[in-house]
């Protein structure tokens, strides 16, 4: 029966396998020992450290806060002992990445680049997380996160994707029953979607005179991400502001509509992939996938015809 080197990356390798297979029993199975000698060594592991790692339970098991530290950094020894033996032995990017990405940018940038990118790393095994929630990368065991806008200061490093301009949109279905707003004081009377995650913007910057103007959104519906707000414009709900590669197919198609555009600040929002770490020790696994993000997504800008289109006859949403 095969077993694992009894040192302290063995030791390394049962604590990880426990956590991630949520028991000793488990974790044995894959390690190819008995549940009482994985027991053992996460017991040796521990005295040695002098720190409890795991509550024991008859139910389940539960890591301490010092465990849940020294299992996240010991997935990133175990990771980098195993690139390090890779990368000597010429071998191509292998395992599994995590990211953690927006919904819009999710189903309008990256879901399509999926196949291209499995296709150029076949060893690579994706997991993938849509969501508009700012997700704690150590927390969410994500190994690149897709940030939109200004970034905070923190210890994560980021990459520049590319830029993005935002855009108000509404259906010629409800611009022929509200009329198209074509000055600030028009717009304040349009029903002006909002949404509800962490990094919402309360307002909608407009330039008038030279001068930004932040006029408030004040409309009756609120949605967790920018794919909620997009269909509900779509549906006719009214107005949202939401960004060009987001909309620009419907658009193009002539069911949306731009507004406002004569306001239009153009104001670029940067949007990063992120990740822990410096870029010199990233696994290959990880720098693979970020130095394919940076050569193949692609940010549309809306073109002149489309920015000026004029609102279509009334005709509702198929």
């Amino acid at each position: 029966m095969p077993r694992i080197e009894v040192n302290r990356s063995g030791e390394m390798e049962a604590f990880v396998q426990v956590v991630d297979r949520g028991g000793f029993s488990a974790a044995a199975r894959v390690l190819g020992m008995t549940p009482s000698a994985v027991s053992k060594l996460v017991a040796r592991l521990e005295a040695r450290l002098a720190v409890q790692l795991v509550h024991r339970s008859t139910r389940k098991l539960q890591l301490t806060a010092e465990g849940r530290h020294f299992y996240e950094r010991s997935v990133r020894v175990l990771a980098d002992m195993d690139e390090a033996e890779r990368c000597a032995a010429g071998a191509a990017p292998r395992g599994r990445v995590s990211l953690s990405v927006s919904v819009p940018f999710g189903q309008h940038v990256l879901l399509p680049l999926v196949p291209r990118l499995l296709a150029a790393h076949p060893e690579l095994t994706l997991d993938l997380s849509l969501t508009d929630r700012v997700v704690d990368l150590m927390d969410e065991r994500a190994d690149i996160a897709i940030r939109w806008g200004r970034l905070a200061d923190s210890e994560l490093v980021a990459r520049l994707l590319g830029q993005t301009e935002q855009v108000i949109v509404g259906t010629p279905d409800y611009l022929a029953r509200h009329g198209t707003p074509r000055t600030p004081d028009e717009l304040l009377r349009h029903n002006r979607l909002g949404n509800t995650y962490r990094r919402n913007v309360p307002d909608w910057p407009l330039k008038v005179d030279g001068r930004i103007v932040e006029v408030p959104i004040a409309g009756n519906v609120r949605a967790s991400d920018g794919s909620a707000l997009r269909t509900l414009v779509l549906h006719g709900a009214g107005l949202a502001r939401l960004s060009v590669y987001h909309v620009q197919a419907d658009i193009a198609a002539g069911r949306l509509v731009p507004v406002m555009e004569d306001f239009n600040p153009r104001e670029l929002e940067p949007i990063h992939a992120v990740y822990l770490g410096r870029a010199g020790r990233l696994p290959a696994r990880v720098r693979a996938v970020l130095d394919f993000l940076a050569t193949e997504v692609r940010l549309p800008a809306l073109s002149a015809q489309n920015r000026r289109a004029p609102p279509a006859a009334a005709g509702r949403l198929a």
